[in-house]
């Protein structure tokens, strides 16, 4: 290979070399100022996009080093995210969890209820629920789910008996009494005591002066990391919209002490165009197998659905 020729498409194999790092090492970008650290991690699966363009430039510029070189992130990406385009399993002698953000502004709160209902999940968890939709979900959700609990905006059906339910306060600072969007309660399984977590962290709004607006957010995940490591039992279930995905180093609080679906994207919002799973299943000393989305409600979030080994 003439020097020429090695010349040739350097930029290209530069940016190759760029997207890779970024991929492996996303904590390089910083979160100050903008948190585009989160910002990217919250959609670092679809920085594999730029590889097509990387191989086209690569094809145009007939260089051989650009090409070699934009298979590092092709092989960044499987390594990283390969496992969950697997087939998941369905653990024997599980239980089946359904998470939903079932919108405060959801016109039909009974429609989504009978299709909730029709997963036959044995735990459902709701957030956004509104005084007005309330009656809804507990006339529909009864006959199949005779256990629920109620905080704020946040709900659990169950077909297991309740206990020891209460309220969760992840309310970050400065925010208004009566902004309720956790709570906990104990689950009486066939396998044991479980304790099942239903949480909904603030939301995140892009600003051109302020950039990935996540610090309230960031705030309330740290609140419920700390409720989940005081837990008593070993086994904890977590549903919930935590607005954001496992890699955000901003849920860090959280996902250091769970463990995460074994398989499967199931991007949840936005309804129309999933473009990231911000709804989350979790676990601690149990281990959730393929994570899945059911069918579109009236809500702007897919439902997500996942089996649990306890």
């Amino acid at each position: 290979m003439t020097s020429i020729e090695w010349r040739r498409g350097r930029v290209i194999a530069s940016l190759a070399v760029l997207v890779a790092l970024l991929l492996v090492f996303p904590a390089v970008v910083p979160n100050t100022p903008g948190r585009l650290g989160s910002l990217l991690e919250t959609f670092l699966p679809w920085l594999g996009l730029t590889v097509p363009v990387l191989l086209v430039l690569a094809a145009l510029r007939r260089s051989y080093v650009a090409l070699v070189a934009s298979l590092v992130p092709v092989a960044a990406w499987i390594a990283l995210f390969g496992g969950l385009l697997l087939p998941g399993h369905e653990p024997a002698g599980g239980i089946t969890a359904v998470q939903h953000n079932v919108s405060d502004e959801n016109p039909d709160p009974a429609g989504t209820a009978r299709s909730l209902a029709g997963s036959r999940a044995d735990l459902i968890a709701l957030e956004e629920l509104t005084p007005s939709a309330l009656p809804a979900f507990v006339a529909v959700l009864a006959p199949d789910y005779p256990h629920h609990a109620v905080r704020g905006t946040v709900g659990l059906w169950s077909k297991y008996p309740l206990s020891d339910v209460r309220l969760v306060d992840i309310r970050p600072e400065g925010i208004e009494e009566g902004w309720n969007r956790g709570l906990r309660a104990t689950a009486r399984t066939a396998r044991g005591e479980v304790a099942v977590y239903v949480a909904h962290l603030p939301s995140v709004r892009m600003s051109p002066t302020k950039g990935f607006g996540s610090p309230a957010r960031d705030e309330s995940a740290v609140l419920l990391g700390a409720a989940i490591a005081a837990e008593r039992l070993d086994r904890v279930i977590l549903l919930g919209d935590l607005n954001s995905t496992v890699d955000d180093r901003g849920l860090a609080p959280v996902t250091s002490r769970m463990r995460e679906p074994e398989s499967g994207f199931a991007f949840s919002w936005p309804a129309g165009l999933p473009v990231a799973r911000i709804d989350q299943i979790m676990t601690r000393a149990a281990t959730v197998g393929d994570v899945r989305t059911l069918p579109a409600t009236g809500s702007d979030h897919l439902p997500i659905a996942a089996r649990i080994r306890l």
